[in-house]
């Protein structure tokens, strides 16, 4: 049986752990080989052997998205190896809290740096080598359902995800005629390693937080990190068709309406 993404090259920015582990998975069992990238090798390292042991194609890549250089570095020692991307899905993120009065200008420039500055300047290297192979791709941003307004906690991180939405509908109107489709996921709250973490350090959450928070939202759970990768991995491959330019979301709100 033909597989969604059989023979792809799958680069998954910030793929170690979380969502983009999740993505790394989905892409494998679709018949990819993966690159996948992060800060900690020991996790990295975990992931691809978790994957190589089943039998798949994969790589870990030490990269800081934050660090152009070292995400420019990631994609070119993915081509150099593989001989091309044919998939790229920028999935690091830092949700770290502020507000408008209360961000500094260094928390700031680490939300633009990771959120914006590294998944642009991956992007622009992935969709290069496309364009320089005169070869079609795809590309999945993950973003937030926070950059259509989110919560007063979350200034710095929705001025970097709207700006990265915006990108997104740009460069898939810009490279249209390459046949490089973009796309992006707004994502909702999510149960994730990060959103463990993030729940504990900046609201106190004990261990209880999934419980509670699965009973607040309209369908009894958080987002699954196995849905969306099985999402991103459907829009990555050919099985949807001429889709570009479209920012999803991915949420358990109907953004516009109210009760």
């Amino acid at each position: 049986m033909i597989t969604l993404l059989e023979n792809k090259v799958v680069f998954v920015s910030g793929g170690s752990q979380g969502l983009g582990a999740a993505v790394a998975r989905a892409a494998v069992r679709e018949g990819a080989a993966v690159v996948v990238t992060g800060r900690r090798p020991e996790v990295g390292e975990k992931l691809v052997g978790e994957l190589t042991e089943q039998g798949h194609t994969a790589r870990f890549v030490q990269a800081d998205i934050a660090d152009v250089g070292q995400a420019r570095s990631a994609v070119a020692a993915a081509v150099a190896e593989f001989g091309r991307i044919d998939c790229l899905v920028n999935s690091a993120g830092l949700t770290s809290r502020g507000t408008l009065l209360d961000t500094t200008p260094e928390l700031f420039d680490e939300h633009v740096a990771v959120n914006l500055r590294g998944p642009y300047f991956t992007m622009q290297a992935v969709v290069a080598d496309m364009v320089r192979r005169k070869a079609p791709g795809t590309v999945v941003n993950i973003i937030s359902i926070s950059e259509l307004g989110g919560q007063p906690y979350l200034s710095p991180y929705v001025a970097a995800k709207s700006g990265l939405a915006g990108a997104t509908r740009n460069a898939a109107f810009t490279h249209r005629w390459d046949r490089i489709r973009i796309n992006g996921l707004d994502i909702g709250w999510t149960e994730s390693e990060g959103e463990d973490a993030t729940q504990r350090r900046f609201h106190g959450a004990g261990d209880d937080w999934r419980e509670k928070a699965a009973a607040s939202v309209p369908m009894g759970k958080l987002g699954q990190v196995d849905e969306i990768a099985d999402f991103v991995v459907f829009l990555l491959s050919d099985r949807s068709g001429v889709v570009t330019g479209s920012v999803i979301d991915w949420d358990q709100t109907v953004v516009g309406a109210w009760e």
